[in-house]
């Protein structure tokens, strides 16, 4: 005990003796004896608060703020604004409502011009304001999302003004998926809850190996696909698929993503003996001619007083006679004449893909027939609304007639045979995994850095 505790004890003791003392005066010998008794519980009282240190002073730490980082710039420092892009909303609408003057807009605007149209702001996508934390609350930075993942940045806060494009970090996840066809592969896939994309992504893979407007009950299939996320958690749409196998009428279609080109780094689908699942149509419906009109939806046509009219196909001039072929494998579905349409053919290749030949001279098949590529269906004649001997090529995809020149058609080159070994290498272990996949799906997940994105 410190001396200034007994000083403070010695003092506490002669002031109660005192008190003792005076009342001796006032009080009889039986009323002493509880007064000791209170006199003893005040020393001890004392006692035991004198041998108490005084409690330490708890610190509180301040935990220090979390820095928030995206789109490049630490949000922490402004006012963050986040807004979707509203029907018939301008760009120079959303920055004056922000406080920025004109002149400033009309520069964004320009310097904008080799980066992004700031006319097609798309309704419903959303942006970001990033603006000052002072009273104006001045925008500092616009941040538009064309997408999940990709964005343009208007960045006016200092004296350079500046205008670019973004993408946040994307990661890919693998899956698998599997099962057996029921009614059709999108409904399969819509009851395990996956995309219904996803059905027109392996319809494509096997565009030229299955019709699938035919696929049977009891079908089956397995995939090896990507998805892709941002922030591991934002779902950012589908990737591509790696690998598939499809079991059609008791028959097995495998199909391989491989790059067998390497210098120009074009992949294609192989199956497992290294065959090309796609094949490619023809560049012409006829060996020998030219092309005298080409798909033009507003073109003037003579025979109908120089009227624009769109013209959905593709026009090959040669002589009566000449023939013209099928530009791909597929069935006659349409073989008749028909107004301005002249005789003409119409065969399904798969369940992407048609085409049309129109104004011929003879037809040399019927529908139902089953032709090939570069099979003669027909002859060139001025049948129907023509003003000379061509075909009409008409190209059908989806449904839709669409210009075949401006088609991505797939290749049809087969693989050289120095490339098969690395590609048998390749595809062994993911063999193995497809073949391991078991109905119904039941796949795990592999995460894959971004860098491994394709772009």
């Amino acid at each position: 005990m410190l001396l200034k505790d007994w000083l403070t004890l010695l003092t506490l003791f002669i002031t109660i003796k005192s008190y003792f003392c005076v009342l001796l005066f006032h009080i009889t010998l039986k009323d002493l004896i509880p007064l000791k008794k209170i006199a003893l519980l005040l020393v001890l009282t004392a006692l035991f608060s004198c041998t108490n240190t005084p409690e330490p002073k708890k610190t509180v730490k301040i935990p220090e703020p979390v820095i928030v980082r995206e789109f490049g710039f630490v949000l922490n420092d402004y006012k963050v604004i986040r807004d979707t892009i509203k029907k018939n909303e301008s760009f120079g609408e959303i920055l004056d409502t922000h406080h920025v003057p004109y002149p400033l807009m009309l520069e964004m605007a320009k310097k904008a011009k080799d980066t992004f149209d700031i006319r097609y702001l798309r309704a419903g996508k959303p942006y970001t304001i990033l603006a000052k934390k002072d009273s104006t609350e001045q925008a500092q930075v616009f941040i538009y999302q064309s997408s999940k993942a990709n964005y343009v940045v208007f960045d006016f806060k200092d004296s350079i003004h500046t205008v670019y494009k973004g993408r946040k970090p994307v990661t890919i996840v693998e899956k698998t998926a599997s099962g057996v066809i029921k009614n059709s592969l999108y409904q399969e896939l819509e009851s395990q809850g996956l995309s219904g994309i996803l059905a027109v992504e392996i319809a494509d893979v096997y565009a030229w190996t299955i019709d699938f407007s035919r696929i049977q009950k009891n079908d089956r299939f397995k995939i090896i696909y990507e998805e892709k996320y941002i922030n591991d958690t934002i779902y950012a749409g589908l990737g591509s698929i790696k690998a598939a196998y499809f079991e059609h009428g008791k028959q097995p279609f495998y199909a391989f993503d491989f790059v067998s080109d390497s210098i120009m780094g074009i992949s294609d689908f192989f199956d497992d003996n290294a065959k090309t699942l796609r094949r490619q149509f023809l560049k012409m419906p006829i060996k020998f001619g030219r092309i005298s009109s080409r798909y033009n939806l507003r073109r003037r046509i003579a025979y109908y007083g120089n009227r624009v009219r769109p013209h959905k196909g593709t026009d090959f001039a040669a002589p009566v006679g000449t023939p013209i072929m099928a530009t791909a494998n597929g069935t006659v579905t349409a073989s008749r004449y028909h107004g301005g349409n002249g005789n003409y053919v119409k065969i399904r290749h798969n369940g992407t893909y048609s085409t049309q030949y129109l104004h011929m001279k003879k037809r040399h098949v019927r529908v139902g027939d089953v032709v090939k590529q570069g099979e003669i269906i027909g002859t060139i004649g001025m049948t129907g609304n023509t003003g000379g001997p061509h075909v009409c090529y008409r190209f059908w995809k989806h449904g839709r007639q669409v210009d075949p020149l401006r088609q991505k058609l797939p290749a049809a080159k087969p693989m050289k045979d120095s490339i098969k070994p690395k590609y048998f290498e390749f595809i062994k272990p993911i063999k193995e995994q497809l073949d391991a996949i078991a109905y119904p799906t039941q796949g795990n997940e592999i995460t894959i850095p971004s860098d491994s994105l394709k772009q």
